[in-house]
């Protein structure tokens, strides 16, 4: 089992949309083995997907914050998240988890029955995400199916019409048994508070090295100050203030890994006015200080370097 080494910082736009593309025109379907440890604050952060996403947990524990719930994926555990649903995954240990994106257009066009019929209920329903377990028949057999799945993705040459044909089994099931009324009062307001949340963070990611109060928060969406608050607190699990803090330390961590600027001048620069705040509230989250983080950066990059060459020099036969 080789774990993703590419792919270990969530990289968005300003609403937060993922950057990455996940396949391709021809084939939009993309597999990945990843390990929750080695994400940036040991979390796969905030972030949404026009595509559907299937996660299995194979081994440790995670939180997974959707929409405006949060779940436990112990292992053995499975996830559903629907397209464009906010969500972020975060653990206290390493978390190895096998998870397929793919857009919804690779089981059938937009406008065909098979679409209509069977594909545009589960992405207009109210269903955030699903969790699936062994205790139920149908879930078990989704993740039989999963797990079906990534065995040909790790295959020496993975076949894409059986890939599509068991993501046929996967999605009948799932059309049988998921809740899909759609457009219900509670998911329009859900989806309206989601979109008020990215403005407020887009302010905050737009705006972040400037002082930023509640009240420039909050009137970027015309709410009270405690309706802000509220909305962090159900989505985010955290004040505005506590998530401008985590973002600008974010930005501050890239400075360090891409620039040899000071410390101070990169403090100052990502919205600290004190260096001496910001290199605590820095260990704080990474325990690490801006000083260690840095040159333990440098040294995962020459060892993922010196990877790649050996990687390559086996692949060209050389010794």
């Amino acid at each position: 089992m080789t774990i993703n080494p590419i792919y270990t910082k969530i990289l968005t736009d300003e609403t937060l949309r993922e950057t990455i593309a996940h396949g391709n025109e021809e084939y939009p379907f993309s597999y990945y083995l990843e390990d929750i440890w080695q994400f940036d604050f040991h979390c796969i952060d905030w972030h949404w997907h026009p595509e559907v996403e299937f996660v299995f947990v194979e081994k440790g524990s995670a939180t997974l914050s959707a929409g405006s719930n949060r779940y436990v994926l112990t292992p053995g555990t499975g996830v559903f998240i629907n397209t464009q649903v906010i969500h972020r995954f975060e653990s206290p240990e390493h978390v190895i988890i096998p998870n397929i994106v793919f857009s919804p257009s690779l089981l059938a066009p937009e406008g065909s029955l098979i679409y209509q019929k069977y594909i545009r209920p589960v992405l207009n329903s109210s269903v955030d995400c699903q969790i699936f377990s062994t205790d139920h028949l149908w879930q078990k057999q989704i993740l039989d199916i999963l797990l079906s799945v990534f065995a040909l993705q790790e295959a020496e040459s993975p076949c894409e019409i059986q890939t599509v044909q068991l993501l046929f089994q996967l999605w009948d099931i799932l059309c049988e048994h998921l809740q899909t009324t759609e457009n219900t009062p509670a998911s329009t307001t859900d989806a309206h508070t989601q979109a008020q949340l990215q403005i407020m963070m887009q302010y905050m990611h737009t705006h972040y090295q400037h002082r930023i109060l509640l009240d420039d928060i909050a009137r970027t969406v015309n709410l009270s100050k405690s309706s802000v608050l509220h909305i962090f607190h159900n989505y985010l699990h955290m004040t505005p203030v506590r998530y401008l803090i985590h973002y600008r330390l974010k930005c501050a961590a890239k400075l360090l890994n891409t620039t040899e600027n000071s410390i101070s001048f990169i403090a100052q620069n990502t919205g600290f006015d004190n260096t001496g705040y910001f290199c605590r509230k820095f260990k704080e989250l990474y325990q690490l200080t801006p000083s260690e983080y840095r040159r333990a950066e440098k040294i995962k990059l020459l060892e993922l370097s010196s990877k790649a060459e050996n990687s390559m020099q086996q692949r060209w036969g050389i010794v």
